[in-house]
This record gives structure tokens, sequence and C-alpha cells, in this order.
């Protein structure tokens, strides 16, 4: 591995080498005035370590995670990593249902939730850690680069999730590689208003934060007019989001504050040309695009210096090597390999086989061509993947949702393009009885995240399939 991508050894390794170095540093704060210097976070976070100790925790435990940006979340978070902990993120808009679900797969030992009520199979605590124990003194600091840090599963509600185990090195390894592409430096202060559950907010913005040993201002939500504040009156330097958040600015009277920044970043999602180019003309800001995924943390960047080309997403950043394989139909599979890379899915050799080559590269599932000046552009996707507002939507979850309402006889779903969420989710039922749109609407709002749920629906006659039994989703036309 490049020396540079594992400088530090772990995550908490890195960190803590930053905070020595400029202990008075502001690290944290928030848009009411609150400021965690890196001093203090070492020291709130050794105390918050010392509760999951007292609370019977040992290394190696996981635990599960889902709340709001906060900082007492983010010190729960990086106490949980010093101790030895694997946190499992789980989005804040699971249902209970889905919570369970990944409950029951992860299997960890306590849950640190913005609401207990979410979960009642195993203890929880909210982000302040204030139901736990008096803290007692422990060993900090002691995992290894190979050490398992997260575990991020790719669904909810129904089938097995796979479980993606990023260990320290892989996710020192993509904080170091977009820290050197970006030019992040100490003096920078990242507007964080992405949710801490993904690898877009936890991955990239708190993880570079506070390997670089820079400054986060942390908002519990997006919100342009906020944003644009923290940007004037905080001399906040970057801004990360997905393209929904460069939608709402954009048709907002705060797009000109992004005039302040050094960068924007946008990802988990295609950013469509049409709003990069109202972006730059409403604020001067040339969004620089990127592409990631949870198994791979980041693999390539439009240029920091250069052109950051609209409908691409750049080169392979440091450490990453990329090739397009070819598949049926003329097209080409993007599969990438390096030290960001997981080494296969947790207790899934059904799912490794698919998803690796037999030279080990990851199958990324996405297709993409190089343009002549060797710009990475994404086509489309290999797996049937819906994304909306830069959350991965599986189709098969939301179908057997669906086919499990007792008036539907089957049911597929697709993606439809939308300006605002990148892609929507349309419904194609085939009634078994009386049925409308509302009681289905009702149905899936008690068993899947809003961002899951269909916002269109068709009745259909029958779904179509393949002599396998397959659905043909392309030719379902929302």
């Amino acid at each position: 591995m490049n020396r540079e991508l594992a400088s530090g050894g772990t995550l908490p390794g890195a960190w803590t080498a930053a905070w020595a170095r400029d202990p008075g540093r502001p690290t944290l704060s928030t848009m009411d005035g609150a400021t965690v210097t890196a001093a203090e976070l070492a020291e709130r976070t050794a105390t918050a370590a010392g509760r999951y100790a007292a609370a019977g925790l040992a290394p190696g435990d996981r635990v599960l995670m889902s709340a709001a940006p906060s900082v007492d979340l983010v010190i729960a978070y990086v106490a949980a990593l010093r101790y030895g902990l694997v946190v499992v993120p789980v989005n804040t808009a699971y249902t209970p249902a889905e919570v369970a679900n990944l409950v029951g797969e992860a299997a960890p030992r306590l849950a640190v939730l913005d609401d207990p009520a979410r979960v009642s199979a195993i203890p929880c605590a909210t982000p302040d850690l204030a139901q736990l124990p008096a803290p007692v003194t422990t060993q900090l600091d002691t995992r290894r680069p190979n050490d398992v840090a997260l575990v991020i599963y790719t669904s909810g509600t129904t089938g097995r999730p796979k479980g993606a185990p990023l260990t320290h090195a892989n996710l020192l390894a993509g904080a170091h590689a977009v820290r050197i592409a970006w030019h992040w430096t100490a003096e920078d202060r990242l507007v964080l208003s992405l949710p801490l559950f993904h690898m877009h907010g936890l991955g990239v913005g708190l993880h570079g934060t506070l390997t670089t040993g820079a400054s986060a201002l942390i908002l519990p939500r997006f919100e342009p007019a906020v944003v644009a504040q923290a940007i004037r009156e905080r001399q906040a330097t970057l801004f990360f989001g997905v393209p929904t958040m460069y939608h709402r600015l954009a048709g907002s009277p705060h797009l000109d504050a992004l005039r302040g920044l050094r960068l924007a970043v946008s990802g988990s999602a295609p950013l469509p040309a049409d709003l990069h180019a109202a972006v730059a003309d409403g604020s001067g800001q040339r969004v620089l695009e990127r592409y990631g995924m949870t198994e791979t943390v980041m693999l390539t960047s439009n240029p920091y210096e250069g052109e950051r080309r609209p409908g691409t997403v750049g080169f392979p950043l440091p450490g990453v090597s990329l090739r397009l394989a070819p598949r049926e139909g003329g097209v080409t599979e993007i599969e990438v390999t390096g030290p960001n890379v997981i080494k296969g899915y947790l207790d899934r050799p059904d799912a490794d086989a698919a998803a690796f080559t037999g030279d080990g590269w990851f199958r990324t599932g996405d297709l993409g061509v190089r343009d002549g000046d060797g710009y990475l552009r994404i086509t489309g996707r290999a797996k049937e993947l819906i994304i909306s507002g830069g959350y991965n939507v599986y189709p098969r979850e939301v179908e057997e949702v669906l086919r499990a309402h007792p008036a539907v006889a089957d049911a597929a779903v697709a993606g439809a393009p939308s300006p605002e969420w990148g892609e929507t989710v349309v419904a194609f039922v085939v009634p078994a009885g009386d049925l409308d749109a509302d009681d289905l609407a009702r149905w899936c709002a008690q068993r899947l995240a809003p961002y899951k749920r269909p916002r269109e629906w068709r009745w259909i006659d029958a779904v179509p399939r393949s002599a396998m039994g397959k659905v043909l989703r392309h030719e379902l036309t929302p």
C-alpha cells in the first residue's frame, strides 16, 4: 500500500496524531456556538469509551448507531472506534421492522439511537450515552489496520442483507485519498449536513475531517438557508452534498453563498449536467463530482486542478486501480482494486463469488466508458439498483413488501428519472382483488423507509418475466 495512504495505521491512530499536533484547534462546532477542540474531543471520547467498557462491551463487539448528526453522535462514534468496537450504521429513516431485521443479522450488543423505542431486542442508549454506567478507565487505540471498524448493510426488510465489513485500513486509505486529491488541510472547515450513517457523510466527510486535522460544522439536517449562513458567518471552505441538495440550493435564493467555498463536492448519485451548469451560473462554483461505493469508499474524482467535466466522475484516486471489463451487449463494467476495497462480504461466500473476479477485482455493477481524455463516465448499472436522493433502493426489497399485501398478485418496481431525487420508485402492480394506491401507500409506510416507497403506481395485467422467471425490468415503462 502507498505509505501515505496508510499514515496513522488506523482511524484512531491518525486522529489522535492530528489532535496531538494542535490540541487547541477547534474540531467540531455547531450553529448554536458550541465548539469542541481537539484536546476536548480526545478527552470526551475517552470518557465515552469508558462508558462502553462499564456497560460490559468488549473490543470486537458490534454497536448499531442510528441518529441525526450531532456532536454527541460523533463523540459516541469516535469513542466506539477508539475502544475497538465495530459500528453498524443504520439509516435514521428505517422503520422498526427494518431496524429489527438488521439487529437480527448483525447481532449488535448495544444500539445508540435517537429514539430508543425503535429497538426492543437489545439494550439502547441515546447519543449522549447517558443510559450507560459511569465510565471506567480502559485501554484505547489498540486496534490494528486489518481489524474491522464498520459493517454497513446493503438492504433492510426482506431477504438476507449483505454486510460490507470495512477495516481501519480500508477507511483510512479512503480518507487519505480524498485528502490528497482535494488538497484538504487543517485550515479547512467543512459544512457537514450529510447523514452519518452513509459513506458520503461518515467515510468521506467525518473521517476526512478528523484525518486531516481540520474542522467540521455539524448541521442536524440540510437546509439551504443554514448552509448559506454557515458559509458566510463561519467561513466554511468545503461543502459536500448529493445532487438533491444542489437541486434545492439552485432553486433557492441562497445559491450565491457557494461562491465563498474553496470546494464543493457532489456524490452518491449522478449530478445532471444542466444542474452542474446552473450551480456554476448562479454561484461561480464548479462542483467537483466523484464516485464511490459502500464496499470501496471513494474510487474516482474529477480533478481539483484542471477541468471538472460535467457528466463524468474523473479519474482514479490515489491507490485505486480501475479497469473496464466487457459485458454482453457491447457494454463495459467498472471493476476496481486497491487498499480501500473490502476483501469480501460478511459470512456471504455466495455474494463474494458474484462480486469478485477470479483475480480479486471488485465488480462494481456500474457500467462505464472513458472519453477521449480519460474521464470516466458512468453510463448505467449492470445491477438492478435505484438511487433516490443519494440512497440505494434495492427493487427486490420493495417488491417483496408489495407482494406480501393480500390484494397483490404480483409486483415489480423500476426507477423513473427525477430532477430533484435523481430517481424515484415506480411500482407496477398486478391486483388480486380490490386495491387502491392509498391502501398500498399505507402498507409501504409501515414497512419501508420513506425513500424506498413508491411515488407512482401503475396497474398492469402481468409482470414481464423471462423464461427463468426473472423480471424484465427494461420492459417496465415508468
